[in-house]
């Protein structure tokens, strides 16, 4: 008997496997929220009393010009000010402020929703929390080098608890988007190329936003975005189109969304892109079939800055009022800036081209929401300048996003034992554009809301901790893009000074993030003809790496004895890098994204799958293969990849069976041990490839991971699991398939390495 089911779809047959309804489904329901189980009588009565107009009023939110930040991202098409927003709000024309910080000024706004409306209803206020609020933890794709979900954790509940204590119910964040490649700008803001490790982090985040109690004054609701394939942008252009399969969406684009669902997220956004032509805006399959119908998701969706009035950009809407028409029937409930549902819902209810129980849904699910964070009863939570006093930059948060810029940092090369470095004995020169700057430690996003003055730039976070501070010598040598005049001979002269050098090197901070893609993923130019100038002394040089995305080394960079991946870290940067470069912390960070030999081979990742022409392990016979013409189509450093000043080896892989049962579970385990002088962590990873399917597979997949602590030569044996539902993938007609066969099994080091085995997934009526 063949059992079959699609993902929420139909029945219908599978090629060579069988699927399971129970398995093909697994972890696509989301289970619902108590308080989105269905609609209380309060939301019910609400809604029956409310005009269109302030029906419409909870769908909008607009930037908050009440209590700006320092500056304002969009000026120009921000167009309202305090006193008319004010009277918006007391219009009920305003569901939702967002990027507006200050306790008092947030208390006075919510007293005009309160007090001054005519139904009372409160006001939720959001903003783009990504990676800390006054204090800034590294960027999250730095984190996710981490391999460490508890961090991830630690460092959004701490930046929901300052943000909310800066009035604030709801960030924006994470962002979940696969991203492969690393021209895009965004990849800064996420966790990488792997799908899961994207799962895994992306869940870490939410229960860190949103605590154990969403009513809590410290909760913030969590929204993943971008929804969806926002990752794959073509060519890595900002903004542009996405073409793909179902399956690639399906199997890498959607699980992040998936399991932040999981972890109870209640809201999402929607995407700037389009995918295969439909912008993700409009698009009804994404944001109605499959978010609400086959997930069940009973949140809410939030449109991204103005993307509904992008619709008519994008070709696919005749202005702005069929603009409205097209996202509210897709399934977006509240729309971010542009104004058009307060400006255009009521007339196109009036008119019938809009149902009013498709406006009645969405705001049914928007004070849901508000009743779901407790706003109805206490909507003054979260607005007390006390608390904004007290947990606003506490000695608590310095010290976690020092231990967690420490903890971000990959190790890639160490080839003369450089590292660590003495405290004492050696007259270092630290060089480069970074070397004294306190402007590029923060990262995309990590600027809006952050507190400047806590910055630490390198040059303070080395003195800190050596035993003889004037023994460091600084020169910048260049700025990130232009040359400093007499730059490179102080440079040069600091280098001959010195007993090593530390080169800091890499991307200023406007260079990643949104908006910043980029068409060479190299060092800039001028940087690099620094490095070749300091490398001409022939003195040792350990590079530093400043980057919120992988980097294609080249020259003397790339052949430096020592390179440090040392990201965008936050406001402890300097503290972070310096533990690890004298030893305080022993590196443990892996790469969450391939750093490739040339930029050319964008998009590029470790997971891709095989060609019928692979290329073979000898480079001299490479003609008539998957390569490119002048290099293998390798990473310089692989996904997973990262040293640390101990050693460990992995020996003695076990697996329970050789030939697992449908039901069954596999115990795949092996032997860890610290062959290094000192303590260290090591991140052990697992991973499988489908050797035979009827779709082809990816060379490899990462299915677990583990984080080892081991003194100098203890050992540990790890242990992992697999079960046939993780080895599906999405087979013919889409469908989710478990196909039985012979898979192999990696315990690794990296996705390039490791101990080898391998196991075959018997059928369903084979035991």
């Amino acid at each position: 008997m063949v059992l079959k089911a699609k993902t929420g779809g139909p029945v219908g047959p599978s090629r060579r496997g069988f699927l399971s309804g129970a398995v093909a489904l697994a972890g696509l329901a989301v289970t619902a929220p108590p308080a989105f189980a269905r609609a209380s009588g309060r939301v019910e009565a609400l809604l029956a009393q409310m005009t269109l107009e302030e029906k419409a009023g909870q769908l909008s939110c607009f930037a908050d010009m009440i209590r700006p930040p320092i500056g304002d991202i969009n000026p120009l098409v921000n167009i309202r000010n305090a006193q008319t927003l004010t009277a918006e709000i007391k219009a009920g024309r305003i569901g939702t402020l967002m990027n507006g910080v200050g306790a008092q000024a947030a208390l006075e706004t919510q007293k005009a929703a309160v007090e001054g409306s005519r139904l009372k209803i409160p006001l939720l206020f959001a903003a783009d929390v990504i990676h800390g609020f006054r204090t800034v933890y590294p960027i999250p794709l730095a984190e996710a080098a981490s391999f460490d979900p508890h961090l991830a954790e630690r460092t959004a509940r701490a930046a929901a608890i300052e943000a909310s204590a800066s009035g604030l119910h709801w960030t924006f964040a994470p962002m979940v988007d696969i991203a492969r490649d690393q021209r895009w700008g965004r990849v800064a803001e996420g966790a990488g190329e792997d799908v899961y490790l994207g799962e895994v982090m992306a869940a870490a985040r939410v229960r860190g936003f949103q605590g154990g109690d969403l009513k809590a004054d410290d909760s913030m609701l969590a929204t993943p975005k971008h929804f969806a394939g926002y990752g794959a942008v073509m060519a890595g252009l900002e903004y542009n189109s996405v073409e793909m399969s179902e399956a690639t969406l399906r199997e890498t684009h959607l699980p992040p969304f998936r399991a932040s669902f999981a972890a109870g997220a209640m809201t999402t956004m929607s995407a700037f892109n389009d995918i295969n032509g439909i912008p993700a805006t409009a698009n009804r399959r994404l944001l109605t079939d499959i978010l609400r119908g086959e997930w069940g998701f009973k949140g809410v969706v939030i449109s991204d800055y103005t993307a509904d009035q992008e619709l008519v950009a994008h070709g696919y809407a005749a202005d702005d009022r069929d603009a409205a028409r097209l996202a509210i029937l897709a399934g977006i409930d509240i729309s971010m800036q542009s104004g058009l549902y307060i400006r255009y819902l009521p007339e196109l209810v009036s008119s019938g081209a809009v149902p009013v129980e498709a406006v009645d849904q969405a705001v049914r699910r928007v004070l849901a929401l508000k009743e779901a964070i407790g706003l109805f009863d206490n909507p003054y939570r979260s607005l007390n300048p006390e608390a904004e006093r007290k947990h606003t930059a506490t000695a608590a948060m310095r010290a976690l996003s020092r231990e967690s810029g420490a903890r971000s940092i990959v190790l890639l090369k160490n080839e003369q034992g450089l590292l660590p470095l003495p405290k004492s004995g050696k007259r270092l020169a630290l060089i480069g554009p970074f070397a004294d700057d306190r402007d590029n430690v923060l990262g995309a996003w990590g600027g809006f809301f952050a507190d400047r003055s806590l910055n630490i730039d390198l040059a303070t976070g080395l003195r800190a901790q050596m035993a003889d501070p004037a023994s460091l010598i600084v020169e910048r040598g260049c700025e990130v893009e232009t040359t400093i005049a007499g730059g490179f001979e102080r440079a040069v002269a600091a280098a001959q000074a010195a007993d090593i050098v530390l080169l800091a090197v890499g991307e200023s901070q406007d260079m990643t993030g949104e908006a910043k893609s980029r068409t060479d993923i190299r060092i800039p130019p001028v940087q690099q003809r620094l490095a070749e100038a300091i490398a001409a002394t022939g003195k040792p040089v350990v590079v530093l790496l400043r980057h919120g995305r992988a980097i294609a080394l080249e020259g003397v960079v790339r052949d430096a004895p020592a390179i440090v991946a040392t990201w965008f870290l936050g406001s402890e940067m300097g503290h972070a890098v310096a533990d690890v470069l004298f030893g305080t912390v022993n590196p443990s960070g892996r790469l969450p994204v391939s750093f490739p030999l040339d930029s050319g081979q964008q998009p590029f990742f470790y997971n891709s799958r095989t060609t019928g022409r692979p290329a073979p392990a000898d480079p001299n016979a490479q003609e008539y293969k998957a390569r490119w013409r002048s290099i293998r189509n390798d990473a310089l450093y692989p996904f997973g990849f990262g040293l640390g000043y101990a050693s460990f080896a992995l020996s003695d892989l076990r697996l329970s069976t050789a030939r697992l049962g449908w039901d069954e579970t596999l115990r795949v385990s092996a032997t860890v041990r610290n062959t290094g002088q000192i303590h260290g962590e090591h991140v052990v990873q697992l991973y499988i490839r489908d050797r035979l399917a009827s779709r082809t597979r990816p060379v490899r997949e990462l299915k677990g991971f583990q984080r080892v602590a081991l003194p100098p030569g203890a050992e540990h044996e790890v242990r992992f699991e697999l079960k046939r539902e993780n080895l599906m993938f999405v087979g013919d007609n889409d469908y989710w398939v478990v196909e039985p066969g012979m898979f192999d099994v990696w315990i690794a080091n990296s996705c390039v390495d490791g101990l080898m085995g391998g196991f075959e997934l018997l059928p369903l009526d084979r035991r």
